[in-house]
């Protein structure tokens, strides 16, 4: 049976994924908005019967038990472990810092029986599924290099918000390099043991953020990893992302692997393929084509992946006659919480490298840290 829908958010996600859910038989009873007249417009023009500016009332709505979390990162944390702690399914976009993520891992494993998974879309694209079982089958003999390109135009919003914010989880690197640093993962089943970066912010002000306001979010990064591989003599895979959104025009979105025998090459929503020897690369899975309205603020390979995710959360549901009830196999794919954890750590060690110049480790936490450490050590100093 599927399980009532509630949505947090009035972004282009949520205008897009309503529709989503609807057409594959989910009912979204509620939808929240940082102010009422925001979710009030949201409601009406998606066809949502209950509409609110208080998360509670969205959490504790009795036709919901499935909460989709789609608003500013420095907010999802606490909407997520509020949400598992009332007994809902989550879905939900990345935290703001690797301690949010942390927060939301424990409250996680504290109720195993409900669904959490992270909303990274690009791993249910087809092009990107059937790039991971060729590398399985090794097209690509042993991987070696995986070099990610993704341009487009600027990530702002028309007005001054978290987007522009750095500390807020806004900028290039969190928003879009996080599903990069994941889909990697994914498709090698390696995880990066270092990193080295480099963080620019070119653009920051413009026609409708001036004044005292300025821009602290990245909208050029650069950084590579180094994944796996610790022990061997190859020593693992070799990674290079570049983000650059200071290109208008056509969204560039290019994934490439390449291994000892071959290459593969995921280029928009098409995978490509060409072996040692071929004089040619050949195309492995063409672009079925989309149906649904475009939609200019979400790029082709994230719109296509949303509606498989989408599809994978119906089949999930179905299985099973009680509401809050699923399946894993359908959505085995998605990234869990604890794939958000490494991903946040991996973004924040970005981060220390292109300050520091150095290459930094990714070490993930295994616990929460003190809040009062510092006090804690300068009270120490003093006492000494």
């Amino acid at each position: 049976m599927l399980p009532g829908v509630g949505v947090f958010g009035t972004g282009s996600t949520a205008r897009v994924l309503v529709p989503l859910l609807k057409a594959e038989g989910f009912e979204v009873h509620a939808v929240w908005g940082k102010s009422e007249e925001e979710a009030g417009c949201l409601a009406k023009e998606l066809g949502i019967p209950f509409h609110t500016s208080r998360s509670d009332d969205v959490l504790l709505h009795q036709d919901v038990d499935l909460v989709c979390i789609y608003i500013p990162p420095s907010m999802t944390r606490q909407i997520a472990v509020k949400a598992l702690g009332i007994g809902k399914n989550v879905l939900c976009e990345k935290a703001a810092t690797a301690v949010d993520s942390f927060k939301m891992v424990t409250a996680a494993r504290y109720y195993p029986q409900l669904l959490s998974i992270m909303g990274n879309t690009l791993r249910f694209l087809p092009a990107f599924a059937a790039m991971r079982q060729l590398l399985v089958e090794r097209y690509v003999g042993e991987m070696q290099v995986c070099d990610v390109r993704v341009y487009g135009p600027s990530l702002l919003d028309q007005a001054y918000g978290w987007t522009c914010e750095e500390l807020m989880g806004g900028g290039g690197l969190h928003t879009v390099g996080s599903s990069v640093i994941d889909l990697l993962s994914y498709l090698t089943g390696e995880r990066a043991h270092r990193v080295h970066g480099l963080l620019r912010t070119f653009v920051q002000q413009n026609g409708l953020i001036r004044g005292i306001r300025r821009v602290t979010s990245d909208d050029f990064c650069f950084f590579q990893m180094l994944m796996g591989g610790t022990g061997s003599r190859s020593g693992g895979v070799c990674c290079t992302v570049t983000l650059n959104f200071n290109m208008p025009g056509s969204f560039v979105h290019e994934v490439m692997v390449v291994g000892s025998t071959g290459r593969l090459v995921a280029r928009g929503t098409e995978l490509y393929g060409q072996r040692n020897g071929s004089k040619s690369e050949e195309l492995l899975l063409g672009d079925s084509g989309w149906v649904g309205p475009e939609v200019k603020e979400m790029p082709l390979p994230h719109l296509q992946g949303l509606s498989s995710m989408v599809k994978a959360l119906r089949e999930s549901f179905q299985a099973h006659e009680e509401r809050r009830s699923w399946a894993r196999g359908p959505v085995a794919m998605a990234p869990t919480f604890e794939d958000g954890l490494y991903v946040q750590t991996v973004v924040e060690a970005v981060k220390r490298s292109s300050c520091s110049g150095e290459w930094e480790c990714v070490e993930i936490m295994s616990q929460e840290p003190d809040p009062n450490h510092n006090l804690c050590e300068a009270l120490q100093r003093n006492k000494n």
